[in-house]
């Protein structure tokens, strides 16, 4: 059965065989948990960065209509996603959410939002943010437009919500 055996060692590295073990025969290793989300944002150490994880909590409880769980030891997700892969791989992920990094708030989810004609066009009335492939920075609430956030959050919560 496939993923219940490791990695061959002719193949792969230390590094590889180690990382399939923690994380449990080659699932994810972000899993949610019973971490109590208040107590991550409560211990974010940057007042600033604490006051916009707290903000972005509270629009994404709004816009999404679901309980925030945290998501490993640093992502606080709303609602879950499955999804599967070409390969056969799958899994679950948040289907939206965020972490407070150190920089930036990264914001999971709604990259994914912005790839359509009329939710590209919110994107880019977002205000200030960088993005990747995988989620959307932004360094200050006060920098956006949280109404278009807020749209954002709710269909790509919608797209993505599947279990």
């Amino acid at each position: 059965m496939k993923g219940l055996s490791p990695p061959s060692t002719e193949r792969h590295t230390t590094n590889a065989l180690r990382s399939w073990y923690r994380t449990g025969m080659g699932g994810n290793k972000t899993q949610a948990t019973s971490a109590l989300v208040e107590a991550y944002l409560d211990g974010i150490a940057d007042e600033r960065r604490r006051t916009d994880a707290k903000e972005l909590a509270s629009l994404m409880a709004r816009a999404t209509g679901s309980v925030a769980t945290m998501w490993g030891s640093s992502i606080v997700g709303f609602g879950c996603h499955h999804y599967v892969y070409d390969s056969g791989r799958e899994g679950d992920t948040v289907a939206v959410g965020f972490a407070a990094r150190a920089q930036a708030l990264a914001v999971y989810g709604l990259a994914i939002a912005g790839e359509s004609g009329d939710e590209s066009a919110q994107l880019s009335d977002l205000g200030q943010y960088t993005q990747t492939k995988g989620c959307i920075y932004l360094k200050r609430m006060a920098d956006v437009d949280v109404e278009v956030l807020e749209r954002l959050v709710t269909r790509a919560y919608a797209s993505r919500h599947n279990s």
